[in-house]
């Protein structure tokens, strides 16, 4: 697993910036061809199965509705305000296939997906070893909602304390990926010399990001209202706001454009490689009906990254059409800095659009 990550580099955020310009749109056929990720999960979810008893395969694997589908939480508590199977109950052999699953369903750059999820267990452990029981990453969680299957529809769950994946898998592709909630308390620390900040990428680009407007538009994008949390957490499906604050990307700079992409991209990296290019090309086009929104105490200076979401109640939000991404700086429980709690959903994708909320 690794530590720190380098920031992503300016070919990157040119070309990002291009696909906002130049994107016309896949026809269905392609997008809905069957994945080889998703054959790839649905292989190693059998493959877990056969390590499973059927009294644990009974807990794992349930029906797919709307109930089981929105019962997850970013407190603790294990398996017992999640569905499935928790990560303590099970043999080394089971753990290990559990895990093959959700590395398999994850994003997999350095300090993105399976290496964050691991990670902030491991920053849930740290609170474990200092004394309070309930945490750590034994609590965690993988559960089953439908059969996994290249027909049909099915969805995996993942997560505990500090973290929610919720994806769900039809006619043989990924079709959607969020709502996905992530935490983290400490929000970095150091083991074995090694330094952990699962988080650090999501927080630098939202800086970034504010940073690059001009002190005019900061003024635009900025908000009174107050966030104690992010605005749509655990039990807060389909209640995005009505009317859209901030400002709109299409007032931005170029420059400034790019920018937005960027602070997706880590949480675009925490998903497999074939919804993550599908999302970031229909977030590209709708870049323009784009808005972002922050609000806190701290008295953030157009060109300094290093005054934006440093103190409790910072906050900052990307909101679309499609994509919703909120960073919330919480007091911390372990420590006396400020942790961090983040949400991505979409407006249309949530759960593939499969309830009414």
């Amino acid at each position: 697993m690794s530590g720190l990550k380098n920031p992503y580099n300016a070919v990157l955020i040119a070309v990002i910036a291009c696909i906002a310009v130049s994107f016309t749109p896949a026809p269905k056929k392609s997008i809905r061809a069957k994945s080889g990720v998703a054959a790839n999960v649905v292989r190693l979810a059998n493959a877990f199965k056969a390590t499973l008893t059927p009294e644990q395969i009974a807990k794992l694997e349930i029906p797919l509705t709307k109930t089981a589908s929105v019962k997850w939480t970013n407190i603790p508590g294990g398996a017992s305000n999640r569905n499935g199977l928790q990560f303590s109950t099970l043999s080394p052999e089971q753990l290990n296939a559990a895990k093959a699953v959700i590395k398999a369903a994850s994003g997999t750059a350095a300090n993105e997906g399976y290496d964050e999820f691991l990670q902030i267990g491991l920053a849930d452990g740290v609170i474990g070893k200092s004394g309070r029981s309930g945490y750590g990453p034994g609590e965690y969680i993988i559960a089953f909602l439908g059969t996994p299957a290249l027909t049909g529809t099915w969805m995996l769950q993942f997560g505990g304390h500090h973290y929610a994946q919720n994806i769900v898998y039809s006619k043989g592709t990924t079709a959607s990926a969020t709502p996905i909630f992530q935490g983290g308390d400490p929000r970095e620390w150091t083991t074995d010399d090694i330094k952990y900040a699962p988080l650090k990428q999501e927080h630098d680009g939202m800086a970034a990001l504010l940073a690059s407007f001009t002190a005019d538009e900061l003024t635009k994008a900025k908000v009174d209202e107050k966030f104690g949390d992010v605005l749509l957490g655990t039990t807060k499906d389909g209640k995005f706001p009505a009317i859209k604050s901030g400002i709109k990307v299409s007032e931005l700079s170029a420059a400034s454009k790019a920018k937005v992409l960027n602070a997706m991209m880590p949480w675009l990296n925490d998903i497999d490689a074939d919804i993550r290019a599908r999302l970031l090309k229909v977030y590209s086009r709708e870049l323009s009906d784009t808005y972002v929104a922050y609000s806190g105490n701290a008295v953030g200076i157009s060109g300094d990254q290093n005054s934006f979401l440093k103190v409790i109640a910072d906050y900052v939000r990307i909101d679309g059409p499609g994509v919703w991404i909120e960073f919330a700086c919480q007091p911390g429980v372990y420590s006396k800095q400020p942790h961090y709690h983040t949400v991505f959903r979409d407006h249309r994708l949530d759960y593939n659009n499969l309830w009414n909320f």
